[in-house]
């Protein structure tokens, strides 16, 4: 065990001398080495990302309808999953092991898609790949908080985003010139996704290590709480609740981006043949601006940057809503906006809750606030989707625009004088 830890300690040390001059002394090796490993993760999640509506519907003759039932199953497998994982990782203290369990487990399903021949099994193993995900994402965020002084947190979850993004732009480009390549070759897909996903595993084992026990949390020999004492005390952490409660207002309030897209394409009357590209837009933007905007959080404090973040997003709803929303320069100005968004939530937000939480509860509390804000999102698509079927895309988005900005309101209201460093 002790060799062991003292080879990821030296990979990790060598990591962090040959990291990128930009990056050398800004965050921790440790940082560093698990944003590599979600940007290659990413670029094999992505890559089937690309391809799957396609391989389902028109390779496997699943309906719209299903597809979507499917979608949102997809997407709260993650949720229910993350807080079991977070517990995990916090009452075994091995947070590296479950996170490498998590992706090793998304890693083996994507050569489970070469096997099966059907759309509901092909479900089946998105859902287990959904669970990987939900296994690794809060102790993943653990290690980076963990490994991470209190006034670099921001700067460490937006190096940590930046990786991760940059795996998001290049999955679909690879997934693209591999089907070129292969001539609608989905299985070489897979198999090219597999291999990315197995490198990842293999980047985490070789180059990630667990914080140490002595200067991260309480010793091993502390007996380690029950679930419902953890939720006892992560409900009585100060600052907590609060936050948490913001993030599900906010969530409830976020249409998510394919809904923001197909609006821009009935305004605009966009061509299908771009369509898939405007993701690639948003990504690039929020590529560019996790970094700086971390940075920002750590200097301003994360609760401003959050908020001011859904501030940008209400923009972008209110961009679609004028008349700018029909003309073409307004889709580059709706990935800045969303852009924007992203670099000031998804790393930021955990940047704010991070050092709320004690050491060794650190990953259940991410993954609670994660999950509440995962809930309030899957309400908002839910209900946005409802509200287009009833009254149109532009009377939904208005009134979405309208919540938004009233949880904007009660969000500041709530953090009060929290959202000051």
């Amino acid at each position: 065990m002790y060799l062991s830890s003292s080879r990821a300690a030296d990979a990790s040390a060598g990591l962090a001398r040959h990291r990128p001059a930009f990056l050398r002394g800004a965050v921790a090796g440790n940082v560093v080495a698990l944003g590599l490993v979600s940007m290659v993760t990413d670029v094999s999640s992505e890559m089937v990302t690309a391809v799957l509506p396609l391989y389902l519907v028109v390779g496997l003759g699943m309906s719209p309808l299903a597809f979507g039932l499917l979608d949102g199953v997809y997407q709260g497998v993650t949720a229910l999953v993350r807080l079991a994982g977070s517990y995990a990782a916090d009452r075994t203290r091995r947070r590296k092991l479950v996170a490498a369990t998590g992706y090793a487990l998304s890693a083996v399903c994507k050569l489970g898609l070469l096997a099966v021949t059907t759309p509901w099994a092909v479900g089946a193993v998105l859902a287990a790949d959904r669970t990987g995900k939900g296994l690794r994402s809060a102790p993943r965020d653990a290690l980076i908080s963990l490994s991470s002084t209190p006034e670099q947190q921001g700067r460490a979850f937006g190096v940590h985003r930046t990786l991760d993004t940059a795996g998001a732009l290049l999955g679909p480009l690879a997934a693209f010139a591999v089907l070129w390549a292969a001539r609608d070759g989905y299985d070489a897909v897979f198999q090219v996704s597999f291999c990315a996903a197995a490198f990842g595993v293999l980047l985490l084992a070789l180059y990630v290590r667990e914080p140490r026990p002595d200067t991260a949390e309480r010793p091993a020999r502390t007996p380690r709480p029950g679930a419902l004492r953890v939720l006892r005390t992560l409900a009585g952490t100060p600052g907590l609740p609060r936050l948490s409660l913001t993030a599900v207002l906010l969530g409830a309030t976020t249409i998510s981006d394919a809904f923001l897209y197909l609006v821009l394409q009935e305004r605009r009357h966009l061509d299908t043949q771009w369509f898939p590209l405007l993701p690639v837009g948003t990504a690039a933007a929020f590529l560019l601006l996790a970094l700086p905007v971390g940075r920002l959080a750590d200097r301003a404090g994360p609760l401003r940057v959050f908020l001011a973040g859904h501030g940008s997003l209400l923009a972008a709803y209110l961009l679609l809503l004028t008349p700018l929303g029909a003309r073409l320069p307004s889709a580059f100005l709706l990935f800045a906006l969303l852009g924007i968004f992203y670099a000031a939530t998804d790393g930021v937000l955990m940047a704010a809750a991070a050092p709320l939480l004690p050491p060794d509860l650190r990953a259940s509390g991410l993954a609670l606030v994660q999950t509440g804000q995962a809930v309030g999102r899957f309400a908002a698509a839910v209900l946005f989707g409802a509200a287009w079927t009833a009254a149109g895309p532009v009377t939904a988005l208005a009134a979405a625009a309208g919540c938004l900005a009233a949880a904007v309101a009660l969000g500041a209201l709530l953090l009060g004088r929290k959202a000051s460093p």
